[in-house]
């Protein structure tokens, strides 16, 4: 048994906002109230001064396994989501083989029993993510993938869109969209700007992204598919999705924490450590995206942890990949930006770290109530700290370095401490 005492409870579903105890017992919380006596058998936690949070939940990661595992496997991957408080991860299909057969799917799940956390395995929308056949939705679906994606590549057919977001209809799954034309980006990892003039790269156009998302958007409003629009960066995009929503399209969008806390001016500090894909754009695009978090056109923050080796990152920037580290760092620059920015309540920016990502996958945690998972994080709102080291195999983030606010202490998942700051 585990009991947490003298922490702001702070859960999101309920709203519920105030110093109490929480007891557990096995992978569930079996109690809620101001003042449990402590049995002989409890590991008790002090939470005074802490957040007592449920776990957070992150649907868009990069585990790479397999195929990459010099960049992360998915024991590495999970250690350093619980140092960041998570306790789900929703892993992409881009490794190698692609998530898009049983057999590969089978191989996840079976290594993700040794994880810590809970790690969750979408399969991809087409076969072998070439956009030109989508893949046996419902198989996968009954071999455990709990939503659809072509995360890394866009889905340029739109009748396999369609066909797409009709079959997820049918069986109540999430098919989540990379929004790029290809056709509309001269080099990737950059915005199409001043920025990229300076680097003598031609960038990639914000209408790349918005074409795509009006596309998909407009395609949503008639299907009624759970249709997601993966790490939203342009404020046009905004815009589309606030409008699509109010034609009553079931869209969700997700924000990352770098397109909310930083700018294209920050590749010329922090080289191929910025680069991603969608890139960082103005300050005008930033701040679109934290109104649509603020009014919740944007329901989710997901980090879109995508780890390179430091060889990788090292090249010239316009041969090294893109993509950044995120776990660990979060709900940090959450806090940071966002919170402490005078943008979102501590209780809004969990919202979006928590139940509602749990809502997109249908999942039944993110919640704490008695009789549910006891899957909770243990932070420290107010405490300032140096990123210096990270559990992930790769340290491609441009918050290294960098001070920010908001310390996890404990994550706790199914009933047991994955992870404690010593």
């Amino acid at each position: 048994m585990l009991l947490i005492k003298n922490g702001r409870i702070i859960d999101p579903y309920s709203g519920r906002d105030e110093v109490a105890d929480i007891l557990t017992d096995d992978d569930k919380i079996i109690k809620i109230a101001e003042n449990i006596d402590a049995h002989e058998c409890c590991i008790v936690i002090d939470a005074s001064g802490m957040v007592v949070a449920p776990g957070l939940i992150d649907v868009h990661v990069h585990f790479r396994d397999p195929g990459f595992t010099y960049k992360e496997d998915i024991l590495t991957g999970a250690y350093a989501a619980a140092r960041g408080g998570f306790t789900t991860v929703v892993c992409m299909a881009n490794t190698n083989p692609v998530v898009d057969n049983p057999e590969t799917l089978k191989y996840i799940m079976n290594q993700s029993k040794k994880s810590p956390i809970n790690v969750l395995q979408a399969a991809s929308i087409t076969k072998g993510m070439k956009g030109n056949e989508i893949v046996d939705m419902e198989l996968l679906k009954n071999n455990g993938a709990v939503g659809f994606t072509d995360d890394g590549y866009p889905i340029m057919n739109t009748a396999i869109v369609l066909k797409a977001m009709e079959e997820a209809r049918r069986l109540n799954v999430p098919v989540s969209f990379h929004e790029e034309d290809p056709n509309l980006i001269k080099s990737a990892g950059v915005n199409e700007g001043i920025i990229s003039e300076k680097l003598g790269m031609g960038g990639a156009s914000h209408l790349a992204e918005d074409v795509m998302v009006a596309r998909d958007c407009a395609l949503a409003v008639s299907m009624g598919a759970k249709v997601n629009i993966q790490h939203v960066s342009s404020g046009n995009a905004v815009e589309i999705i606030r409008c699509a929503k109010k034609m009553g399209a079931f869209v969700t969008a997700e924000a990352s924490p770098h397109h909310f806390s930083m700018t294209e001016d920050d590749v010329l500090t922090y080289g191929a450590n910025a680069k991603m894909n969608p890139p960082l754009r103005t300050e005008a695009d930033r701040m679109k995206i934290i109104e649509g978090l603020k009014d919740d056109t944007i329901e989710i923050i997901a980090t879109d942890h995508a780890p390179h080796s430091s060889e990788e990152k090292e090249k010239e920037f316009s041969k090294a990949p893109s993509g950044i580290t995120g776990l660990e760092t979060a709900l940090s620059v959450g806090i940071k930006y966002l919170v402490n920015g005078g943008h979102l309540s501590i209780l809004k920016l969990l919202e979006k770290m928590t139940i509602n990502p749990a809502r997109l996958y249908n999942l039944n945690t993110g919640i704490l109530k008695e009789n549910y998972p006891a899957d909770m994080v243990i932070f420290n709102p107010v405490e300032s700290w140096v990123v210096n080291e990270f559990y992930s195999k790769s340290r491609n983030s441009p918050y290294y370095g960098r001070e920010l606010q908001g310390k996890v202490k404990f994550t706790i998942c199914r009933g047991k401490i994955v992870y404690e700051d010593k």
